[in-house]
């Protein structure tokens, strides 16, 4: 099987992967959990200082998120970290999805830029602001009909 990376030209390659790690570039070509939970629990999106969008669906049950995707119009970090995000919110406790930082984005993909880091932190503030659209509706489930 035929990777995107694969039909990239070598030399173009051996320049992506002296700045970013494999798993980076795998999360980047090959994105996991992408696109829109139809009637998701939790919503957001957040643009960032750059222009890129980023929004974060979730599904959650007994305080656990079940289920985590993602959509951008960004760049390849931005795709990675929403995809790396999705992933590792997936199966959290809503307390503990709340407290995902940065950091721990930038660790599970094996590192990040210093001029990229930003992506990691729209991908964290997404996932805790669909987080609590979740909650604000669960207080307040009238609203839920006002949802795009």
């Amino acid at each position: 099987m035929t990777t995107e990376s694969d039909q990239l030209p070598e030399e173009v390659m051996a320049e992506i992967r002296e700045k970013y790690s494999d798993i980076l570039i795998d999360h980047a070509m090959n994105p996991r959990n992408v696109g829109e939970i139809p009637n998701a629990d939790g919503h957001a999106a957040i643009t960032g200082p750059c222009g890129d969008l980023i929004e974060m669906w979730v599904r959650i049950s007994n305080d656990k998120i079940l289920e985590a995707r993602f959509w951008t119009s960004g760049c390849a970090t931005t795709i990675a970290a929403g995809s790396i995000a999705a992933e590792t919110a997936t199966g959290m406790s809503i307390p503990d999805a709340l407290r995902l930082s940065p950091g721990q984005i930038i660790k599970a993909l094996d590192g990040l830029p210093e001029e990229n880091r930003e992506c990691a932190l729209m991908a964290t503030d997404t996932i805790k602001g669909a987080v609590k659209d979740y909650l604000a509706l669960k207080r307040d489930p009238w609203e839920k009909g006002y949802q795009r």
